[in-house]
């Protein structure tokens, strides 16, 4: 059943709208937004649901002349995503109108906040890859406004920007990567083309392009880095514990269930074009590279949002070791720990926010023994805790479980070095065994005592948890209910096959069995020398302080502010020569590379041009070289004066009398400027030497071939397009002229004459103006 335009339109919108009136909002209800916010995404999540079950493919038709389109896919990955991120978005809404009562700047939160939801919808659906890039780089803008909320803490400007930097890097890549898939599927599929469900759908010719064209690796390692940047993989994962400055709901929104999952999604999505060797080879190795680093992190926090912060990337490279499986255990174990994640990490993040909220500090050793006063809070950690650690019958087990499945099958058919993927696999399990306990640790044993007194936590602060709490416990009592409503779809979307999971308590021995007791056994029982294990990371981590990539990329930042300020020095200088310099060189040199990376062609020059023409376009010549050469300040204007009239000659014997109207208006005005100021300036300023000469001369060169490879290029084709060709048919009749031209600029396009009158008009005035106050005192 094909998915409904208008209702999948109004989910992907309906956020931005709230958005957009959410200041307006916020002045009328105050810090009741949060709770119109939730009900904005309780409307898109009723959307979202409604197209269960349907496929395919819808568009907004935008520029029907030259087939753009909005495009959207909906199928059962791309409503996996969006549920979860409508859903948690509600229970994040309705946390934070609590979490963030009285707080400032609540609009502006409230606004990034919905516009964030309807950009992760955008991404969800979109089959237009240039609208799959914009709204990517929507998340991206949205995540730096939400972490920098605290605009007076330099930290959090700082972790702002740091986030920003990662992902935006990253969303360069997706670019380029996009553009690859452009450019191929021409040859291809026959036609350039943008959507990528029409990619997928032929992508054995894809591939076959692409490998022919060179660039599979290159568009592969293009999608990996900009997923890995996106979803917090090694060496791109510093910049999500540093996020955590955020607001705990946008740690449990954007940090936790869906902005670092877009990455995942993505790979997901082209999981089918790219599957192979050199895919597994990448993204598996990056991915359980990222799981163990990320939990062997996690074990020395000394947070509990860090701590959940470098969970949060060790679960994610979980999914993208999975989805660089190619068994459909891997596709299987990426999309059921896709759900899994985001509802227990996003309530535990919520819990931290209770804590924090409660006790007044995030500090593991400053908690303890919490269960007695926050009972509620401690069994929706329990739930969520175990289901992160993959402790069965708790949903994170049964995706894990998948996981080591795909590693062991894996190494099983490729032998060799290719073990190290269960081993790597079972190795980072203990360390998130290991972290988990240590999480729940806040709630059990002693309690500290400098601990505070914690306060009962509001409803509306414990109920958003619960309820995640609540389906988490659903989907480990009863696996297969989620499987057969929205995961075996979309594990099949990404392998484009049916998928069939099964999930359940393992009742044999086998090596997937084998990997998960290794691994629940070892980290509970490392887990009472913790301190120990806790001690030598932190020595081996301490050694090597000058690998870490946070201080690469403050080390980086450094030389980039320091080559910044030499360059700034150099451009500006205060000299007008200098500013000019840059400016048109730049510019010139940006042109010329556009056409030499896309291999333009410039038009051959067309009939003969009439002596009349000839003979003005001559004078504009003699009086241009004339200029150079003028004795004086008021010669060498009067002689550049010359060269603009003979420019509106031009256009009066090419038929734009309009146009030479404008250009006879502007230089009549310039040339009085120049003659009422000149008198100011000095007869004589210093000998120019000869290297500025030479500068000036090179410049004035590049400036010339730059225009004069520019108008060849815009000469327009004597085919007519079909732009073109509604114009000369419909002049007469909808216009009631002969002359194409001037019908355009008076009818089809009054609105562009109307500016350009406005132009003339306002240049007449201007010397109008000069001329009265010529003769009149500065105190007149």
């Amino acid at each position: 059943m094909d998915p409904q335009l208008p209702v999948v339109l109004a989910a992907v919108l309906l956020p931005f709208v709230a958005a957009a009136a959410m200041p307006l909002i916020y002045r009328l209800v105050g810090d009741a937004a949060g709770y119109v916010g939730a009900v904005a995404a309780a409307v898109a999540f009723g959307l979202v649901a409604s197209q269960h079950g349907r496929q395919g493919s819808v568009a907004v038709s935008w520029v029907p002349s030259r087939d753009i389109s909005l495009g959207f896919y909906v199928d059962g990955w791309a409503l996996l995503f969006a549920l979860l991120a409508s859903g948690i978005g509600v229970l994040i809404f309705t946390y934070a109108g609590r979490y963030m009562h009285g707080k400032p700047d609540l609009g502006r939160f409230y606004m990034a906040l919905s516009a964030f939801l309807g950009s992760i919808l955008g991404v969800a659906f979109a089959s237009d890859l240039i609208a799959l890039f914009l709204f990517w780089e929507l998340t991206s803008v949205c995540s730096f406004v939400l972490i920098g909320y605290h605009t007076d803490d330099e930290t959090s400007l700082y972790s702002a920007r740091m986030a920003m930097l990662v992902t935006v890097g990253g969303g360069l890549c997706l670019l380029a990567g996009l553009l690859l898939l452009s450019v191929v599927s021409g040859p291809a599929l026959g036609g350039r083309t943008f959507d990528l469900a029409v990619m997928l759908a032929e992508r054995e010719a894809m591939r076959a392009e692409l490998t022919e064209a060179g660039l599979f690796v290159p568009a592969l390692v293009l999608f990996a880095v900009a997923a890995g940047a996106k979803s917090a993989q090694v060496p791109f994962h510093f910049w999500l514990p540093n996020a955590m400055v955020a607001p705990t709901p946008v740690s449990a929104f954007l940090h936790s269930a869906t902005m670092v999952k877009v990455g995942v999604y993505v790979l997901g999505r082209t999981r089918p074009l790219f599957i192979g060797e050199e895919w597994t080879i990448i993204l598996a190795a990056v991915g359980l590279l990222t799981m163990t680093v990320g939990a062997v992190l996690a074990v020395v926090a000394t947070d509990i949002k860090e701590l959940l912060a470098y969970s949060t990337a060790s679960h994610l490279g979980l999914m993208v070791a999975g989805f660089g499986f190619s068994t459909h255990y891997g596709a299987e174990a990426g999309a059921f720990h896709l759900l899994n994640h985001a509802l227990f990490k996003a309530a535990l993040f919520l819990v931290a926010g209770v804590v924090a909220h409660e006790v007044g500090t995030r500090r593991l050793d400053e908690l303890g023994g919490l269960r007695s006063e926050l009972p509620i809070t401690a069994a929706i950690a329990v739930v969520t805790g175990l289901s992160m650690a993959g402790v069965p019958p708790f949903n994170g087990f049964y995706s894990k479980e998948i996981l080591f499945e795909a590693a062991w099958e894996t190494a099983v058919a490729s032998g060799g070095l290719a073990w190290l993927y269960p081993a790597v696999t079972v190795f980072a399990s203990i360390f998130t065994v290991l972290y988990s306990l240590r999480f729940l640790s806040i709630f059990f044993g002693d309690q500290p005592e400098t601990a505070a007194v914690a306060h009962r936590p509001s409803v509306l602060l414990v109920a958003p948890p619960a309820l995640l709490a609540v389906a988490a416990a659903v989907v480990s009592v009863a696996p297969g209910l989620a499987l057969e409503f929205i995961v075996n779809d979309a594990a099949s979307a990404t392998t484009l096959e049916p998928v069939d999971i099964h999930a359940g308590i393992p009742t044999s021995l086998s090596g997937p069995v084998l990997m998960s007791v290794l691994a629940l056994v070892v980290g509970g029982g490392a887990y009472p020398f913790s301190e120990r294990i806790r001690a030598a990371i932190a020595r081996v981590e301490s050694g090597a302080t000058l690998l870490e990539p946070a201080a690469l990329y403050a080390d980086l930042l450094k030389v980039l502010d320091a080559a910044s300020s030499r360059l700034d020095a150099v451009v500006h200088n205060g000299l007008l020569r200098t500013y000019v310099t840059w400016a048109l060189g730049t510019a010139c040199g940006l042109t010329l590379l556009g056409y030499w990376v896309t291999a333009v062609q410039p038009s051959l020059p067309g009939p003969r041009a009439p002596a009349a023409l000839l003979l003005v376009l001559a004078v504009a010549v003699v009086a241009a070289l004339a200029v150079t050469i003028a004795p004086s300040h008021v010669a060498g204007v009067l002689t550049l004066g010359i060269l603009g009239f003979m420019v509106a000659v031009f256009y009066v014997l090419a038929s734009g009398p309009d146009l030479a109207l404008t250009q006879l208006v502007v230089e009549t005005l310039l040339l009085l400027i120049f003659l009422l100021v000149i008198e100011e300036l000095p007869a004589f300023y210093s000998e120019i030497r000869p290297s500025v000469a030479v500068r000036d001369i090179a410049l004035s060169v590049v400036v010339g071939v730059t225009t004069f490879v520019s108008v060849l290029i815009a000469s327009p084709d004597p085919a007519l397009t079909e732009t073109s060709r509604y114009y000369v048919d419909n002049a007469v009749p909808e216009g009631g002229g002969a002359n194409v031209v001037n019908v355009i600029l008076t009818d089809f396009r009054a609105f562009d004459t109307l500016g350009e009158s406005a132009v003339v008009l306002l240049a007449a005035l201007s010397v109008l103006v000069l001329l009265e106050m010529r003769d009149r005192g500065e105190t007149q």
